[in-house]
């Protein structure tokens, strides 16, 4: 089952029963996205990227998630559950998740999708009634390197204020560098919010802002260019807890805007 929101020459298709990822981006019949059920653009949620070994500290006591990457545990469990739709119209669209087991504590995430002709938004929260808890959200898009349309592969231009050094073991190391140039899989802090631009010279400008201040861009595959704003770094969960309280939930929203160039 999906969902389906149109404005102007945009469609985007949700896919709510596969992680309530983006399955389709549309623009004047130009797919943007990576296809395939992996793909399209994910939530990242309650943690985002790796979680070293799989643990992470809550006071006293150290959680164990599953190991779907080993050595590591990779993006949450969002984008492997099915989510409820909570209303939707034409363009905008809402759903919720439960926090549930090996999740050690009770919680919901809420993903809005709202559609105009030339901007879509994406905004998800963390909310808890009980017990307070560490967490973090974001979006993994799979932008296409190339719009198949025999037009030049995407160039990315982005300023970080500096770049994540990664340890052999692919995590944060506490060092913050200049930025290197790519490819990267790497997290890079933009403490005036993610602003990032993708251009297929002559077809398209697509612009990813968001008032969170970590970005991951991962594009050591052919196929695409993931560029990915975040809460907190890798491994945030650990290094740099954002704790979800009855009282402080946790609310992010990305735009992803764009430019017709043709």
């Amino acid at each position: 089952m999906s969902t389906q929101l149109s404005a102007g020459g945009a469609e985007v298709t949700v896919d709510q029963e596969n992680g309530c990822r983006i399955g389709s981006l549309r623009i004047d019949g130009t797919e943007l996205l990576r296809q395939g059920p992996r793909f399209g653009a994910f939530p990242m949620v309650p943690w985002c990227g790796r979680m070293e070994n799989g643990r992470f500290r809550d006071g006293g006591t150290v959680h164990q998630m599953p190991l779907n990457h080993p050595p590591h545990a990779l993006h949450g469990f969002g984008r492997d559950a099915p989510w409820r739709p909570a209303g939707s119209s034409a363009t905008q669209a809402a759903f919720t998740y439960d926090l549930v087991d090996p999740w050690p504590y009770p919680g919901r995430v809420t993903q809005v999708f709202e559609l105009s002709p030339d901007a879509l938004t994406l905004t998800m929260g963390v909310e808890t009634y009980e017990d307070s808890f560490p967490a973090q959200v974001g979006w993994h898009p799979w932008f296409r390197r190339n719009l198949g349309a025999g037009g030049e592969d995407a160039r990315l231009d982005f300023s970080p204020a500096w770049q994540e050094e990664r340890g052999e073991d692919h995590l944060p190391n506490g060092r913050r560098i200049d930025p290197k140039p790519g490819p990267w899989d790497d997290c890079f802090g933009m403490p005036d919010g993610v602003d990032a631009r993708l251009t297929w010279p002559g077809e398209l400008e697509l612009r990813v802002t968001s008032r969170a201040e970590w970005v991951v861009v991962y594009d050591e595959e052919a196929e695409a260019v993931c560029v990915e704003p975040q809460s907190g770094p890798p491994n945030g969960l650990n290094t740099l807890p954002r704790l979800v309280t009855p009282v402080d939930p946790l609310e992010v929203s990305t735009t992803w805007t764009w430019r017709r160039l043709g």
